[in-house]
């Protein structure tokens, strides 16, 4: 169905500014609106209310204020986030934007500001940290992106190399090269129309990443005259930059591991007047430097030197309290890595977009808009960071597979190591690196992407091993659910890919197994578990205890390779892990123990250990492991370890078990030799079909909200775990409209209040129920001052009219609950859906009410009122009142005291009365009340089957 067919059939949303908000049954945001910027404002506003405590975090790690409300733990991260100048990064890039692509980021900023202050009242984290909403910036999305992606190129590996080069020697410098902590471990795929069951391309994939709570990607749909997109969102950033499916066009994208961070050796000094110097190559020159200071909560504020050199900003290091003049070293110097101070480097970093002032955010309005593969690759022409590879395909049959980024054109040394600041020879030159392209191989109709060291390989160093790009390959060569055999297939469908993302088998696994098969002299228990192990089908499968006990002998073979004389310089006390010289946000990447572990199959196989060492530590770690008796399958013992920026503000979880591992297409990395969990995986999977878009599938590993306790916050953790997706739902009619509307953007939002009470969603429930496809209900009892202005725009609509207080006034309204709040017969409650105010339910003894005195009241009566939120108006969503009908009943029968329910809606209501003989009520007579003529309704216990 055409969005033009929607607007046939809802509410005009209008070109000033209005929009409509849908879900789908997993809780999924549909966003429609009568223009683009209307649209990026329902974005925001939709990201505020699912994402609020996210989109706050997000804006404190832009800032480098985290610490402020995290503690000291936080303050590695406001440290770097400050001296790599991340906001300032992000004001110059917005400034720089096209004055369209400004005004749309700006709309969808108003958006947030106005979602927060409902969005903080949703979130149990804001009250659990003590904080309230802070207001965000037009260009606090591009900061979002910068500090979401910049540690994502992984310069901080060149420090590793630097430190194995001075330990180890130069030519040992990339000896661990493989796919370090910082990297991703992405997958993606396109089968042409010749290889699928429709005919048309089908593109698939999943990018892993850090696994977070929430999580980095937000399945949504935004649709407006212009275009309508679904595909994963990044919380804090307009549009769908990674990850879509316009209709006509799809695409994806992997890490394409290019190099474009540089690292500069610098040094430093104090000048008299308390300024700061640097050496470049025509000597010492003044630099910009001022402090700021970090608060730390429940510690003393520290203060931050902020030095910036014609390089970029200092990011290790401090100032050098020299006198002037101190000696130039000669560039022409034998080895350009000398350091006067190895122990204590200073260090700065130079990245694109604080040379350039160009994040690529221009891109990012321009996706929405492609029509073919045409518009896209032009689009992707502007693409700055990060460097990707993309797949992408549309329904003419054309295909795309690039490169798109900016990599600057600069020496080869400079993506290998630290490079020295003063020496011009490694200065950055105009322009950037072209970006390689190919076609999608026609002899197979299949492209895979998977950082391996394959179409980006002109523009890294480090590249991913090539098994999980084989072995996508090789199963694509073959009929869905077979083994691979050969090199083409029958033709697959969207659903079949499942097979794919899912598979375990690790090929890396092949040298340490093969050792242990030619391991010498083993003892008897050590010779069964050889054998078993070689036996063994090498499948990371979840219950599998060959998985497990083949992740505990990688393990001690790391440790005792880690222990071999010939590492010695990188291990145990010599780890650069331990070293004070770099600041502990970058000991993942330093770490030794770790390195080793990914680096494994390069160590047993290359002549670093002589091979009859690497027998003899096989050997010995099959007799260790052997001796041991504990045995559990892989799911048990790999699972998930996201990362919360406040886990202790809600209840502990069991994180699910997984499958797969490092090496796998189901890349779930645990780190050898150091845990079996993972904190890096699947942070979406996605299909998209070009023949019906309808037929795409897609998943998150927790789900559509970020709010606790929500219907949708773990919904999807099931699927996720399993590998199974669910159905990307594009017919409107199919979707649930929802109250998120223009309307709650009309008024300027007040600050969020710390004190539960005031807000209903942290309140204590009397009654909480989970109804099938339409969500929880929670019922909290009102607060009658703090509830006031809520309830007075309920009930002055005109749709309330029954309600009889039109023409009442805010304080009137609140004197009206307090007086209920004070009768111990009368009860007032908001009934939440998803921690959302829907309703107005209310509670009374009949034989304590005046409509007491106009029926026989019986034993065991109880009445009950009830008022639908405005914007849910009548058939708004289908089903919408009688499933909340179903939480009420429910809470009174709950009681066995209350054996019949009463009502009393205006005699002239007819829908409330048709929709009270559909639930089972039976009609009575018509009352005259002092207010109004009513109509008396009951509903009994045995009606509903009930003892």
């Amino acid at each position: 169905m055409t969005t033009a067919d929607v607007d046939s059939e809802r509410p005009d949303t209008g070109a000033a500014g209005g929009f409509e908000v849908f879900r789908d049954d997993w809780g999924i945001p549909h966003l429609k609106a009568g223009g683009a910027l209307a649209l990026a404002r329902a974005q925001g506003h939709n990201a505020a209310l699912d994402r609020a405590w996210q989109l706050e975090t997000e804006r404190h790690r832009v800032l480098g204020t985290t610490a402020a409300y995290l503690g000291a733990e936080a303050l590695d991260w406001d440290r770097f986030a400050r001296r790599a100048r991340l906001a300032d990064t992000a004001r110059r890039c917005y400034d720089r934007l096209a004055p369209e692509t400004a005004a749309w980021v700006g709309a969808y900023v108003d958006g947030v500001n106005a979602g927060l202050a409902e969005g903080a009242a949703r979130a149990p984290e804001f009250a659990a940290a003590g904080l309230a909403p802070g207001r965000w910036e037009p260009w606090t999305p591009l900061g979002v992106w910068l500090s979401t992606h910049i540690l994502f190129a992984g310069f901080p590996t060149k420090l590793w190399r630097e430190e194995v080069a001075r330990r180890l020697g130069d030519g040992r410098a990339t000896l661990f090269a493989t796919d370090g902590p910082g990297t991703s471990g992405s997958n993606g795929w396109l089968l042409t129309g010749a290889r699928t069951t429709t005919g048309a391309p089908v593109i698939a994939g999943d990018p892993h990443r850090f696994i977070e709570d929430p999580g980095v990607y937000q399945q949504i749909r935004l649709a407006c005259p212009e275009f309508d997109v679904v595909g994963l969102a990044v919380p804090g950033v307009p549009g769908i930059a990674h990850f879509g499916h316009a209709g006509g066009v799809a695409w994806a994208i992997t890490n394409a591991m290019a190099d474009y961070q540089d690292l500069y050796r610098e040094q430093l000094r104090r000048t008299a007047d308390g300024g700061v110097e640097a050496l470049g190559p025509d000597g010492w020159y003044a630099v910009h430097a001022h402090t700021e200071t970090v608060e730390v909560a429940g510690g003393e504020p520290e203060t931050v030197e902020i030095v910036e050199t014609d390089r970029g900003p200092v990011i290790i290091g401090d100032v050098r309290d020299d006198a002037p003049g101190a000696e130039v070293p000669d560039a022409a110097s034998p080895d350009l890595h000398d350091d006067p101070s190895p122990d204590a480097p200073v260090i700065s970093l130079r990245y694109p977009p604080r040379v350039t002032g160009d994040l690529g955010f221009d891109v990012l309005p321009t996706l929405l808009r492609a029509r073919t593969v045409a518009d896209l690759d032009t689009a992707l022409d502007g693409w700055v960071e990060p460097v990707n590879v993309v797949l992408a395909a549309d329904t003419t049959g054309a295909t795309l597979h690039r490169v798109a980024g900016h990599v600057p054109v600069r020496p080869h040394e400079n993506r290998l190591r630290v490079v020295p600041a003063h020496d011009p020879a490694y200065a950055w030159r105009e322009g950037a690196e072209p970006t390689p392209r190919t076609e999608v191989d026609p002899a197979t109709g299949t492209a895979v992407m998977a950082n391996e060291r394959g179409l980006a390989a002109p523009l890294g160093i480090e590249f991913a091993p090539p098994h999980r790009a084989r072995r996508i390959r090789e199963l694509l060569g073959t009929p869905p659910g077979s083994g691979a055999r050969g090199l083409t297939g029958p033709p697959w469908s969207s659903a079949d890919m499942a097979a794919v993302h899912t598979d375990t088998r690790l090929a890396s696994s092949r040298q340490l197994l093969s050792l242990l098969a030619w391991a010498p002299e083993l003892g008897p228990d050590a010779e069964r578990l050889r054998d078993r192990l070689l036996l063994w089908d090498r499948h990371m499968d979840a219950d599998s205890a060959d998985a497990t006990l083949y992740s505990r002998l990688r393990a001690d073979v790391v440790h005792r390779l880690a222990a071999h004389l010939a590492l010695r310089p990188v291990t145990g006390d010599a780890d650069p892990w331990r070293s004070a010289a770099y600041p502990p946000l970058f000991r993942p990447w330093l770490a030794a123990v770790p390195r080793i572990g990914y680096a494994l199959e390069t160590l047993l196989t290359v002549g670093l250990l002589p091979y009859e060492d690497r027998l003899a530590i096989v050997a010995a770690s099959a007799e260790a492991v052997a001796a041991t008796e504990a045995e559990s399958p892989w799911g048990q013992v790999h699972r998930v370890s996201p990362w919360q920026a406040l886990p202790g503000a809600t209840p502990e979880e069991v994180w699910p078990g997984l499958a797969g591992d490092h090496d796998c297409v189901l890349s779930t990395s645990s780190v050898p030799g150091i845990t079996d969990l993972f904190a890096r995986g699947p942070a979406a999977r996605y299909v998209w079909d070009l023949a019906r878009r309808e037929d795409s599938l897609w998943v998150v590993p927790f789900g559509a909200s970020g709010v606790p306790g929500s219907a949708h916050h773990r919904d999807q953790s099931e699927l996720w775990a399993s590998g199974r997706l669910a159905p990307v739902t594009t017919d409107w009619n199919l979707l649930h409209r929802t109250e998120e509307s223009t309307t709650t953007m009309t008024t300027t939002p007040e600050p969020a209040a710390s004190a539960a009470s005031t807000v209903p969603a942290l309140r204590p429930a009397v009654h909480e129920q989970k109804v099938e496809g339409f969500g929880v209900v929670r019922l909290v009892p009102v607060d009658p001052a703090a509830d006031a202005e809520l309830l007075h725009r309920w009930v002055t609509e005109e749709r309330a009219r029954f309600w009889g207080m039109a023409d009442h006034t805010r304080e009137q309204v609140r004197e009206i609950y307090e007086f209920v709040h004070s009768l111990p017969t009368h009860h007032a409650y908001l009934a939440l859906r998803d921690g959302v105010p829907a309703a107005l339910f209310q509670t009374y003894q009949p034989d304590a009410d005046p409509v007491g005195e106009c029926y026989d009241v019986q034993p065991g009566d109880f009445g009950i009122h009830l008022l639908i939120a405005p914007a849910e108006g009548e058939g708004a969503v289908k089903g919408y009142t009688d499933a909340l009908l179903t939480a009420f009943i429910g809470y009174v029968f709950s009681d066995p005291a209350h054996l019949r329910v009463v009502v009393e809606p205006d005699a002239r209501n007819e829908k409330a009365l048709a929709r009270m003989v559909r639930v089972g009520f039976e009609l009575g007579p018509e009352i005259r009340k002092p207010e109004k003529t009513a109509r008396l309704a009951f509903l009994t216990r045995a009606a509903l089957g009930l003892v």
